[in-house]
């Protein structure tokens, strides 16, 4: 058996944070409909369990992605890396910045744009950091 080590331990909990973060949003989004046309109160209660689960999840992911670099410098790894790095910093940014909105959002506009772009940017953010561990 191959031993665990500090970096297997570090990427499995960031791959479980963005797991339970980007597919949390996914499987909401696509349940959400269903809840709403049986019962419309019940909505914002899923949102709310659901906030008390993802939230921890991106913050994991900061955390260990923090931890990464801890271990490891981008710009070592050569300037098409950290360019990619720094495109994925600004989407995971905008990914908490538009999902924060949606969660504190008080209209319809707020609710609609803060979840459509938080989503877009977590995937952005997830095919990135996709890319980085296959360069």
């Amino acid at each position: 058996m191959i031993s665990p080590s500090a970096d297997s331990i570090r990427i499995a909990l960031h791959l479980i944070a963005v797991a339970v973060w980007v597919g949390g949003q996914i499987v909401v989004a696509g349940i959400v409909p269903s809840v709403r046309r049986v019962s419309p109160e019940a909505t914002k209660a899923m949102a709310q369990a659901f906030s008390r689960v993802a939230w921890p999840a991106f913050i994991v992911a900061i955390a260990t992605g923090m931890w990464s670099l801890a271990v490891e410098d981008p710009a070592d790894r050569g300037g098409d890396y950290a360019a990619t790095f720094g495109i994925k910093i600004v989407f995971v940014v905008i990914a908490g910045v538009a999902t924060a909105v949606h969660s504190n959002g008080k209209t319809k506009v707020a609710l609609a744009v803060g979840g459509a772009v938080g989503l877009l940017a977590s995937l952005v953010a997830f095919f990135l950091g996709v890319l980085l561990n296959h360069a």
